[in-house]
């Protein structure tokens, strides 16, 4: 059975590495800022004692006045796992770095939550609607979809 690494523990580490880029940890989660995710993504992939080398699924919440990206990734040679979130604010143009570069997998996922979320991921190498048709007006799944 797959260990849930504490989110606490984790946040101690990375607050020495990146000092101001941890918003929140709980017991089995961590919010990041999203200025600091795509650099937190890569310390927690390329640690060896961490070695998060398996995104297992991105998903998005829309909780009206923000947006919340969630990541759950596992480690493979450790058999551990950690959720590591971050928040959009700005609902006109919500943006965060792709994270396609560390886990090719991100690829459809991020693309699943631009069409239906509208969030967008800079740097994905082919950011376009995946469901919904060119054109489409709006995003679906955010709450103040008419």
């Amino acid at each position: 059975m797959t260990a849930v690494l504490s989110g606490k523990e984790i946040a101690r580490q990375l607050t020495e590495k990146f000092p101001e880029s941890i918003i929140e940890s709980g017991q089995d989660y961590l919010v990041v800022k999203n200025e600091s995710l795509l650099a937190v993504a890569a310390f927690l992939k390329d640690t060896p004692e961490l070695n998060f080398d398996y995104l297992n699924f991105i998903t998005a919440v829309d909780y009206y006045h923000y947006f919340e990206v969630v990541y759950r990734l596992s480690s493979l040679e450790h058999n551990h796992s950690l959720v590591l979130k971050t928040h959009c604010a700005d609902r006109e143009d919500p943006t965060l770095p792709s994270v396609t570069g560390l886990w090719q997998g991100a690829d459809f996922q991020e693309r699943e939550i631009y069409d239906l979320m509208g969030i967008n991921f800079e740097g994905h190498p082919n950011m376009k609607r995946i469901f919904l048709w060119e054109g489409f007006a709006g995003h679906p799944m955010r709450k103040d979809f008419r």
